[in-house]
């Protein structure tokens, strides 16, 4: 005979299949299609101006990401002493602007580590900060990568809602269900057909390898797809559209040894991934930046030149990655370029931004199709 704890039991499983299959029945399945990329015209004249050469008084200021506003775009960055310590907090600095005219206001400290733990419910310590990039579904949004014990493989990334130059509210993003940590941001995100956006993210501790993580309309994470290969230390990916399921993700090896760039494809909109191989284009273990310009056309910054590690070159595909033309080559003062960031402004304009020194400081540019078109 079953006894009143066994019958609750069961009442209560019975309960949870119904509820379960009643989420399942309401669930709206995913979309998997890529929002496709416009061809960018050129009719405009060429353009090209340096509109920020910043450098940290003291300590390291790096990895810049840029995020678009309604007048022009926030350059954002992490600075302090040293990548990864306790008095590292995130920088900004406004371009605003247009149709060749631009210009940078002073840089200022938008998100420090006291601000961001006290936004977070329940509140947290926040050690240290890192990659911090835009988030294009909300208004006002940023995605950071944040430490609170440990190193970086033990970040999380924190979707953080901003009022003004101050965190109002915080919150971890839920990729993991070991103990949710490890995993960082450096990419922009992806945008679907159906107006919701995927992230790109990687993985640290271990076995290192990028994510795609999928979101649905209403901002959840609702799936992720691994992009790894055999041998290889996956990171940082930046994935390209080409069309509505075809994508390109280009990715660092944190092993310098190898030198070289990775890539991966997918064919069902992000999904699945192939398995990532190196390519034959020279890389020191440094992230690159690329913008899809409709068709198989790809702009990207990279540093692939063997010869001079430190230049940071753009170069155009027009096959959708397979051979690259060189455009134009930025060379450093000091130290190397790197962490480069690019973005499409709209109006046949981009903004091209990456640390200088060796993480001593940021510059931007803006410039447009029209210039990159006399190269």
């Amino acid at each position: 005979m079953l006894g009143v704890v066994q019958y609750a039991a069961l009442g209560l499983a019975a309960i949870s299949i119904c509820l379960s299959a009643w989420a399942i029945r309401r669930d709206t399945p995913l979309d998997w299609r890529f929002a496709v990329p416009q061809v960018v015209g050129t009719e405009a004249a060429p353009f090209f101006q340096t509109v920020l050469d910043y450098k940290a008084a003291t300590g390291q200021a790096h990895s810049p990401s840029i995020a678009r506003t309604d007048d022009g775009f926030d350059v954002l960055w992490f600075e302090g002493s040293k990548e990864a310590q306790a008095d590292v907090d995130i920088f900004a600095a406004s371009v605003t602007g247009g149709d060749g005219t631009w210009e940078s206001d002073t840089p200022r400290r938008i998100v420090t580590r006291g601000a961001l733990g006290a936004a977070f419910a329940p509140r947290q310590l926040v050690v240290t900060l890192g990659n911090t990039i835009e988030n294009e579904s909300l208004r006002g949004a940023l995605y950071s990568t944040v430490v609170s014990v440990g190193g970086w493989a033990m970040a999380s990334i924190a979707a953080i809602r901003m009022d003004g130059d101050m965190p109002q509210q915080a919150r971890k993003l839920n990729l993991s269900p070991l103990l949710n940590r490890s995993h960082l941001v450096k990419s922009p995100m992806v945008e679907y057909a159906d107006g919701s956006y995927a992230l790109p993210v990687y993985f640290e501790m271990g076995q290192m390898h990028g994510v795609l993580a999928r979101f649905g309309r209403d901002g959840r994470v609702r799936d992720t797809a691994r992009i790894d290969g055999p041998n290889l230390h996956p990171i940082q990916p930046m994935i390209v559209p080409l069309s509505a399921t075809h994508a390109v993700a280009f990715l660092r090896d944190f092993d310098i040894a190898l030198g070289k760039l990775l890539i991966s494809h997918t064919r069902d909109g992000g999904q699945s991934w192939s398995s990532v191989r190196a390519t034959e284009i020279a890389n020191p273990s440094a992230p690159v930046a690329a913008l899809p310009l409709g068709g198989e056309r790809i702009l990207i910054a990279m540093n692939d030149d063997p010869a001079r590690p430190d230049d940071l070159r753009l170069s155009l595909s027009e096959d959708g990655g397979e051979t690259w033309r060189l455009l134009h080559s930025f060379t450093p003062e000091e130290g190397a370029l790197r962490y480069p960031m690019l973005r499409d402004l709209h109006g046949g304009e981009f903004a091209l931004t990456y640390s200088q020194g060796t993480k001593r400081g940021i510059k931007a540019h803006v410039f447009n199709t029209a210039w990159l078109a006399t190269k």
